[in-house]
């Protein structure tokens, strides 16, 4: 029996479309190109370069045919400039708006340029689509939404109090997308993202994610530093779960529009457990690790305990994630030891 994705990718196949990314040379940006391109889809990509990264697109346009790479277009330009955002839309189908600065301890440092790359640079790019009219417009939201609330499975419909300011502008997207839908009838699909990992996540610099960030320690023979005692628990998504959501988002049914949806696998894992799914990984690629974790402080603005129910993007969008934390962390483990050494 075939899945709602296979008939979403055969249908695209068939009849190609125009799709924007913003932030397409970052982590998920590019994993989305690849997986557009590799379609024979026309991209669009706008980026800025603030945190995504030119070697990012020369490794998709390796990856790709020459005939498929022919077909992506990419414009140098920020969010914050409304008029970037209103050439980059021009004659697109789908958006796919992945263009911010994510972190929460760089929001804590900066709140001031978060809020305006989340929060005026969404605005912009909002209202772009909708005077460009575009077929769909999805959005990245974040699972740092949910807040103080402890309850899990996380729920899309329940959330708590934000516990930093990239909490705040991931939160003012999702009002200012419902919003839109009732002034202007413009529908948006927001997909909260729990933990996305993968192939080309930048493990350099203060807000590097604690995958690509520990693998990189790992294969230089350095310490792996643990925020807290270990039992944090996160909802690990691999990054082909969410190139899944953001093509069946883009091309929901209309009962399936105007709404969030969570994406992620719907499991826990801890800092410990992740520690030793990564160290058996690399020993399977020829790398051993053998030093204990160093543990330190919690981290201001970390939720404890996260997971999501993933039951409303199963029954509106067809998604079904592929690939639990270990399975992703196999398939990923590859790129990591050659990239990362």
């Amino acid at each position: 029996m075939s899945t709602r994705y296979q008939e979403v990718t055969a249908s695209l196949q068939t009849d190609p479309k125009t799709w924007l990314i913003t932030g397409c040379a970052g982590f998920i940006g590019s994993n989305l190109l690849e997986a557009l391109l590799s379609m024979d889809q026309k991209v669009v990509g706008l980026d800025n370069f603030a945190t995504g990264h030119q070697y990012n697109l020369d490794e998709v346009e390796r990856t790709v045919t020459p005939q498929q790479w022919a077909n992506f277009t990419f414009q140098e330009g920020d969010i914050r400039d409304l008029d970037a955002c209103h050439a980059a839309v021009k004659g697109v189908d789908y958006v796919l708006h992945q263009a911010a600065l994510g972190s929460v301890p760089r929001s804590l440092q900066d709140p001031i340029t978060t809020n305006a790359v989340n929060i005026d640079g969404f605005l912009n790019m909002l209202v772009a689509a909708r005077d460009e009219a575009v077929q769909s417009f999805v959005y990245a939201a974040s699972s740092s939404t949910y807040g103080d609330h402890e309850a899990l499975p996380k729920v899309e419909e329940n959330i708590g109090r934000p516990l930093s300011p990239y909490a705040v502008t991931k939160y003012v997207n999702e009002l200012y997308a419902d919003v839109f839908t009732r002034s202007y009838g413009f529908g948006s699909i927001g997909l909260r993202y729990f933990n996305v990992f993968g192939k080309r996540q930048d493990p350099n610099g203060a807000y590097a994610a604690v995958i690509p960030k520990w693998v990189a320690a790992m294969i230089r023979g350095e310490d792996v530093v643990v925020n807290g005692d270990g039992e944090t628990s996160r909802d690990f998504c691999f990054i082909d779960n969410v190139v899944q959501a953001n093509i069946l988002a883009a091309l929901a049914q209309p009962e399936g529009i105007n709404q969030v949806y969570n994406v992620a696998f719907n499991a826990r894992t801890s800092l410990t457990e992740l520690f030793e799914y990564l160290a058996k990984a690399l020993g399977n690629n020829g790398i051993v690790y053998d030093k204990p974790p160093v543990y330190s402080d919690f981290r201001a603005g970390d939720v404890r305990h996260s997971q999501a129910d993933i039951s409303k993007a199963k029954q509106l969008l067809g998604y079904e994630p592929v690939h639990n934390i270990v399975q992703g962390l196999e398939v990923s483990m590859p790129w990591y030891t050659q990239f990362l050494r």
